[in-house]
């Protein structure tokens, strides 16, 4: 990464984006400009290849004139993520266009973050995980790997629903993630990686501790921010997680995930009695993401509430469908991760009033 002060040499100026790479030594080049029009401003910008020229990914982000200082943060924030993303993909294709055949510890632990950060399925997450798996044999010492493979280890578990060796895949997620910070314990996604593996222990304050020392090395890292708010709301504190679920959303709004903030939010809200509000964000996270159980689950909750008894009905079949084995309440508590008692109350009177309108069974 070139310093600021030797890219604005280039400023204003009608310049080979080519040329520039030779120049500056660097591999990409982001292209920006912002216009003004009114009270309206205008922010565009596009990753290009210095080698070959090509436009790898383009984003305009709008605001007004009154807020630009306020939604600054923000712009660079999301502009960070997803140049982040973008340049794993664009490495990706380049390994993958060269036909490297043997390709190298740190080939392998990009692939695997690529993958990752798709769409969850047993697929992508399986071939993810032998991508991280084969770099830690080739590089034995790598702390990506480690941390990549942690990840893969403990983040399936929410997408798929649950999985018959849980509790073997979050020891050895917690060894390797103990194993990652002892040799950099300033990397901000171990940090995250072990927030998830606490949650799952049910050690919601350390969950907490380990989400927040995610953020505050990488203030810009969306996930940690989605998970801080997951584990607040698991703490019984709805508020303060709207106000992280929010903020994880406005720096990744396009995020492959989204839906899940959109699921926290929607249950955040409902635990604080905003129903209408709760609904619509369920039926938002519903639409980006339908093969989420639990999306169909808590939106049969609120629907409950509100007395919408069909449509209620009709998403608590579609959820328990996915997961035919949470088709009671007592099931679905036996999978309750927390067992912080302003939770309980929280979800006791408002999800679980609402399923039991909707049909569930108690047993």
């Amino acid at each position: 990464m070139i310093a600021r002060n030797t890219a604005f040499t280039y400023k204003g100026q009608s310049v080979d984006v080519k040329r520039v790479s030779r120049e500056l030594g660097v591999r990409y080049v982001l292209e920006g400009s912002v216009r003004r029009v009114g009270d309206q401003v205008r922010v565009n910008v596009q990753l290009v290849d210095g080698e070959s020229g090509a436009h790898l990914w383009a984003d305009r982000f709008d605001t007004d004139r009154a807020n630009l200082a306020q939604t600054q943060d923000e712009i660079t924030g999301r502009l960070a993520r997803t140049l982040s993303l973008e340049l794993v993909e664009a490495s990706v294709r380049r390994s993958e266009q060269e036909r490297a055949v043997d390709p190298d510890a740190r080939d392998l632990v990009m692939r695997g973050w690529v993958l990752s950060s798709r769409m969850a399925s047993a697929t992508t997450q399986d071939e993810a995980r032998r991508a991280f798996e084969r770099a830690l044999e080739i590089d034995p010492e790598s702390v990506d790997a480690r941390i990549g493979l942690g990840e893969v280890l403990v983040s399936g578990e929410d997408m798929e629903g649950g999985s018959n060796s849980l509790h073997q895949n979050i020891t050895r997620a917690e060894q390797l993630l103990f194993e990652a910070l002892e040799r950099d314990p300033t990397r901000s996604r171990a940090h995250f990686v072990m927030g998830l593996i606490r949650r799952w222990q049910g050690r919601l304050p350390d969950s907490k501790i380990e989400l927040e020392a995610a953020i505050a090395l990488d203030p810009n890292q969306a996930s940690g921010h989605r998970q801080l708010g997951v584990t607040l709301m698991f703490l019984g504190q709805p508020a303060a997680a709207i106000l992280q679920l929010e903020k994880s959303t406005r720096l990744s709004p396009y995020d492959p995930f989204i839906a899940l903030n959109f699921n926290a939010l929607g249950r955040c809200h409902l635990f604080l009695g905003h129903v209408d509000e709760a609904i619509d964000l369920l039926r938002k996270a519903r639409t980006t993401s339908p093969r989420y159980y639990f999306i169909h689950l808590n939106l049969a909750a609120a629907l409950g509430l509100r007395g919408d008894l069909d449509e209620a009905r009709a998403a608590l079949a579609e959820g328990v469908k996915l997961r035919p084995g949470l088709n009671s309440l007592a099931r679905l508590r036996a999978t309750v991760v927390s067992n912080n008692v302003e939770y309980l109350r929280l979800r006791e009177k408002t999800t679980e009033v609402g399923l039991r309108k909707a049909g569930m069974p108690e047993e």
